[in-house]
Formats: structure tokens, C-alpha cells, sequence
């Protein structure tokens, strides 16, 4: 309880919040060795709550199929939604993550950020940006305060990847208005960049940092993905996943991405264990043992379906029984532990809160020596 009264109430950029953050992952260290000592000791405690309103989008991004062939058609809708809030207030979740698709497509966005908020939750909204200048001012309105805007690269190369001609220019000149009426006071932007090969050359790191300083932006360090379901899979890749023979172009990158935040705390939100770590997850894939702890996580789909993670462990559906029936039974607590000793596809989800909660890969990473993995 102490822990949700102080997320809620540190300002996210201050010094008093990276105390707590490292306090909290003190705390997940003992309960990571605790776990594994004792896995019967470990238990689902959830606390976010990341809500893919509907799976419709406007780009057509090319490793990425929500819309296409993944849950094609279906929006949460506020029928179930609200109730769902409720539900997830009563349980003592502190932040809503609001995405897609894209979440600014959904008709009733406004009424899921105003119950969030009224509830005493934090939303926070993910978008593609295209409708932001349209849609931000009723969502401030509505008590929005924090929003992550998904980023695949600059200029054309943006464009060819989510298919769109124009696209990045659409973004950019709407972020800037949005920007213009709702300063770093109201409004806490955040840039979701994806890394992948076609991100990872010095010169779009370059104009990415650049990008996000412009507006005032924090950069979170999102890594392609080998597991999740709505995206391409390597063996079915475009030329997005990396190789082994980009090691060398990869870790470059990172070490950009390190020079950047040493010099510029504020400007990169991963923290350098997290970023030292990346060419470790994005090699190695599911060969990276390091424990999942996820089991403060709920995941629902555009189809009602409740998830403990994004990937697997699904606990039921929306339009069967509500959540609060659904989560903290003991097939939530066995998933908790299951996560844990990653009998799961094992993916990257949360990477740098993986390496930072866990006390031997957060000492494997903490000088960019060899990584000190669980056995495979």
C-alpha cells in the first residue's frame, strides 16, 4: 500500500521517484531470490493494468499486425470497459496504459481516460501521433497527463515502415502544435522508438535524440520483438530483425544510447544496465534467462480477453465474467510463478526492469562485462 501512495504521488522526473524506483527494485530483488528458493512463496500482485482498446489502426506497419491478422476487428467496448476500471481500482492498480491499435481510433477514449482518472488511476495513453493534434485537448481536459508517441524511424524511412507516404511529416507537424499548447507542465511526452535494424544506424540514433530533445521528450528504448504475437517472427522477417553479423552495428548503438543518457539523464528513461543489456536480449533471444516479473501486469485485448502478460497466461475473458472474478486465483498465482522460472516463451518484455530487479544480471550488466545468466 505504501508503495502505490508514493508511485502515485513522486513526480515522475525527480530524484524522490529514482529513489523509489531503486527502492522497488531492492525489493524485487530479495522476492526474485526468495522465488527462487521458495517458488511457492511467489504470488500474481497486480498493479498495471494495459488495456489494447481495439485492434484498428491507421498505418500498416511492417513488422507489426494488429488489425491485420491479429484480432482483426474488435474495440473493448465501454460496457465491459468501465466495469473493468472499477474492478481494477478496487485491486489497488496505480497506472492504466490506454493503447492499440490505435487507442485515438476508439469512439469513447475520453470516457476510458476521465473514469481512469476519477477512479484515482494514472492513465497513460500510447498512440501513433496522427490524431494527436485533433484529440489532445479533450484529453487533457479529461485528465490526461502522460503520453507515449511510437516512433519507427525519420522521414522516409518512417513512411516505407508503416506504410504511408507523408506519415512522419504528419506526426512531427501535429506533435508540434500539440506541443504548443500543452507544455512539459501539463503534458509528459514520451517517445516509444522501436530498435530495430532499420532504426539502428548512427545517423537515425542521431536524429532520433535529436527528435525527442526538440519537443521536450524522454526516450524509451523498445526492442523488436521474437515472441509477442502481433509481430513478424524472425524466420518470416522483412529485414527488420536483427542478425548475429549486426552485433557490432547494434552495440554501437547502445553505446550511443549510453553516451546520450550519461550526458542527459532526462532524456533517455532506460537506465544503463537496461541499455547494456539490449545486445544480450536481442542476440540471444529466448536464451536470455532472466526472470519474468511480469505478475504485476494485467494485459486485455480488443476481444475482452485478460491476460497476465502480453504474450500468454490467459486467466479468461471480459465477456464471460468480470475482471475482478478473473485475477488473484490460484491459476493468476501459478502463472506468477510460472512466469518466473520463465516456463513461457520467454521474451523481452520489460527488459530493463528484468535486469535492474534481478540481482545477478543486474551485476552481469553493471559494467558491460560477460553477462551472468540462469542456466539454460
Amino acid at each position: 500500500m505504501i508503495q502505490r501512495y508514493l508511485k502515485r504521488r513522486l513526480p515522475r522526473d525527480g530524484y524522490a521517484f529514482s529513489l523509489f524506483r531503486e527502492g522497488k527494485n531492492s525489493l524485487d530483488q530479495v522476492a526474485s531470490a526468495m522465488a527462487d528458493i521458495a517458488p511457492g512463496t511467489l504470488r500474481a500482485r497486480p498493479q498495471r493494468l494495459f488495456v489494447s482498446l481495439t485492434a484498428d489502426c491507421s498505418l500498416h506497419c511492417g513488422a507489426y499486425h494488429y488489425g491485420r491478422d491479429f484480432m482483426p476487428g474488435h474495440s473493448l467496448p465501454w460496457s465491459l470497459g468501465g466495469p473493468m476500471l472499477e474492478d481494477a481500482a478496487a485491486l489497488g492498480i496505480t497506472n492504466v496504459r490506454l493503447y492499440g491499435g490505435e487507442p485515438l481510433l476508439h469512439r469513447d477514449i475520453e470516457k476510458f481516460v476521465a473514469r481512469t482518472v476519477d477512479l484515482g488511476m494514472s492513465p497513460w495513453l500510447t498512440t501513433n501521433g496522427l490524431l494527436l493534434d485533433k484529440k489532445i485537448d479533450r484529453l487533457v481536459a479529461a485528465g490526461l497527463r502522460r503520453v507515449s508517441i511510437g516512433m519507427y524511424g525519420v522521414g522516409a524511412q518512417y513512411d516505407r515502415y508503416v506504410g504511408r507516404n507523408g506519415a512522419f511529416a504528419a506526426v512531427e507537424a501535429g506533435l508540434a502544435r500539440a506541443r504548443a499548447r500543452h507544455g512539459p507542465e501539463t503534458l509528459d511526452l514520451k517517445l516509444d522508438w522501436l530498435l530495430m535494424r532499420g532504426t539502428c544506424a548512427p545517423e537515425v540514433v542521431e536524429a532520433t535524440l535529436a527528435f525527442a530533445a526538440r519537443f521536450g521528450m524522454r526516450i524509451h528504448v523498445n526492442l523488436i520483438h521474437y515472441s509477442l504475437p502481433y509481430f513478424t517472427k524472425p524466420e518470416e522477417d522483412g529485414g527488420h530483425h536483427f542478425r548475429m553479423e549486426d552485433r557490432p552495428l547494434l552495440e554501437g548503438a547502445v553505446a550511443r544510447l549510453i553516451e546520450a543518457r550519461m550526458a542527459t539523464p532526462d532524456l533517455i528513461r532506460n537506465r544503463i544496465r537496461g541499455l547494456r543489456s539490449i545486445p544480450d536480449w536481442l542476440m540471444r533471444g529466448p536464451a536470455m534467462r532472466v526472470p519474468c516479473n511480469e505478475r504485476d501486469l494485467i494485459w486485455v485485448g480488443p476481444d475482452g480477453s485478460v491476460q497476465m502478460c502480453y504474450v500468454t497466461f490467459r486467466l479468461g475473458n471480459l465477456y464471460d465474467a468480470r475482471l475482478r472474478d478473473l485475477v488473484l486465483t490460484e491459476v493468476h498465482h501459478r502463472a506468477a510463478r510460472a512466469a518466473h522460472a520463465l516456463d513461457c516463451p520467454n521474451c523481452h518484455c520489460s527488459y530493463d526492469r528484468r535486469i535492474n530487479g534481478n540481482g545477478g544480471a543486474k551485476l552481469g550488466h553493471g559494467s558491460g562485462g560477460i553477462t551472468l545468466l540462469r542456466a539454460a
